[in-house]
């Protein structure tokens, strides 16, 4: 009994230590901002089915102070062929405001910024209950000059209710 109670007592030893040295929750050494940016045809400011994304497109990620909005880190990436940027974060912004935002569209027929929705606020920090390192930022985009016409098709099946009989 005393021997089984000694391998115990070994066995949980270990244990502790091992916990105490992975103490910091197994931390990730970078976090992973992605996202996509597309070209709105509709000049509705949200994707449709007809969206298409903007290959070549730049986006920032900036973080900046809660207290006195300085600017902490930023950095720029431009997106693939298919709409998506990824960006690398070393360091955990819990205190701060992180955003990413559109900078230019490589498209002159859809380089037209939204009025209300040319940022995303991410979380980037290590301590969100998040087992993942990437973080989403919710879509962005550009607007075309003027909306093209297949544009009230893909909005009365967006929005049935609204369309009167007359």
């Amino acid at each position: 009994m005393a021997q089984t109670l000694g391998v115990t007592a070994v066995v949980l030893t270990v244990f502790c230590l091992c916990s105490l040295a992975n103490a910091d929750g197994g931390r990730i050494s970078e976090i992973f901002v992605e996202g996509k940016v597309y070209c709105d045809p509709c000049r509705v400011q949200f994707q449709t089915r007809i969206s298409e994304p903007i290959e070549g497109a730049t986006v920032a990620l900036q973080c900046r102070s809660r207290i006195n909005s300085t600017v902490l880190y930023t950095v720029e990436r431009k997106t693939g062929k298919d709409g998506l940027y990824t960006i690398p974060v070393d360091e955990d912004y819990a205190e701060e405001i992180c955003e990413v935002k559109t900078v230019s569209s490589p498209r002159a027929d859809c380089n037209d910024r939204f009025d209300k929705f040319e940022k995303a606020r991410v979380l980037i920090t290590y301590n969100n209950g998040v087992a993942s390192t990437t973080r989403y930022a919710n879509p962005l985009g550009f607007m075309k000059k003027e909306a093209v016409p297949e544009c009230e098709k893909v909005l009365k099946e967006l929005f049935p209710e609204e369309q009167t009989d007359e």
